[in-house]
């Protein structure tokens, strides 16, 4: 009596589909449509979902996610700041063209004011500070309420050019922290800089008008600077950039020293807490880091408000 002939393997997947295939993991017979290549052999659907769920996700030098390779944080900034300008244009109507489309108080009344006092911005320019309004907006600053003026501020612009160079620094400073910090670092660089520019411009006088992403910017200039230290490559370059913006930061009156060096100090601060932090618990050493920048702001800003409310 003849052996009976051998059993033909099917996929686990495609039962009508005889295949001689197994996958290299769980030694299921899978069919071409269900292959996938692996380091070796093949392996199947449900072995390759689970090895992704397993894999440790890639992580920068300063333990970001690779993510930040693509700049998703970098372009929605600038596209916030963008998006701010079109709306201030958009709401300023009339205000905006009489008051001149390129002037700063015509820009300064398209986006509802920024920090400083309570203040009245007329249709053809002027700038009122404490004054009641004849016609126009009344901006409430931060003594009187608007402390959130102190974060909205940093998307806010004087005028297209102001606005054009803030972008473009952002761009280049920002594509290659965030690559190497990873989002959710730069992110935090990018905000808890920008807010300490605000509060030191606060600060130093409160009745001032100032805006824009410049404080962050120059928060970025410096965590670029200690990053690249840390990596050990060459610093020249964003030395001499940085030279250039402070000597015009001193010397063109309508720039906010306060602002530019309050976002620098903080934007290297919390620079150095990123790229320092031992490898042991790095993230928990990086998020206390920064939540201790952040807080040590809030209570300058509330002691500040303090004193203001008691007629300091």
């Amino acid at each position: 009596m003849s052996d009976p002939a051998p059993t033909v393997p099917v996929c686990y997947r495609h039962t009508s589909r005889e295949t001689w295939v197994r996958c290299a993991r769980c030694e299921r017979s899978i069919c071409p449509d269900c292959m996938r290549d692996a380091a070796v052999g093949h392996q199947c659907p449900e072995c390759v979902a689970e090895g992704r769920r397993t894999q440790r996700s890639a992580r920068t030098a300063f333990g970001g996610s690779a993510a930040g390779q693509a700049g998703y944080v970098t372009k929605v900034l600038i596209g916030l700041n963008a998006l701010v300008a079109v709306v201030g244009l958009a709401m300023s109507g009339g205000a905006l063209l009489g008051a001149g489309l390129f002037s700063g108080a015509g820009w300064l009344h398209a986006f509802g004011g920024v920090i400083g006092p309570d203040v009245t911005v007329r249709p053809n320019g002027d700038v009122l500070a404490g004054a009641l309004p004849a016609y126009g907006e009344v901006l409430v600053g931060i003594d009187g309420g608007g402390v959130y003026r102190l974060v909205t501020a940093m998307f806010i612009h004087y005028g297209l050019l102001h606005l054009l160079f803030n972008m473009w620094a952002l761009w280049v400073l920002g594509r290659n922290l965030e690559a190497v910090l990873g989002p959710a670092r730069f992110l935090a660089l990018y905000l808890i800089a920008g807010l300490g520019g605000n509060v030191a411009a606060y600060l130093v006088d409160p009745n001032a008008l100032s805006a824009g992403a410049s404080t962050a910017v120059f928060g970025l200039f410096a965590a670029f600077f200690i990053v690249l230290r840390r990596l050990k490559r060459d610093t020249s370059a964003v030395v001499g950039i940085l030279v250039i913006n402070l000597v015009l930061t001193f010397t063109v009156s309508s720039l906010s020293i306060a602002g530019h060096l309050g976002g620098l100090v903080a934007g290297a601060l919390i620079g150095v807490i990123l790229a320092y932090a031992p490898r042991t618990n790095r993230t928990v050493v990086q998020a206390v880091g920064c939540g201790a920048v952040l807080l040590f702001l809030i209570l300058l800003t509330v002691a500040r408000i303090a004193l203001a409310q008691a007629g300091g």
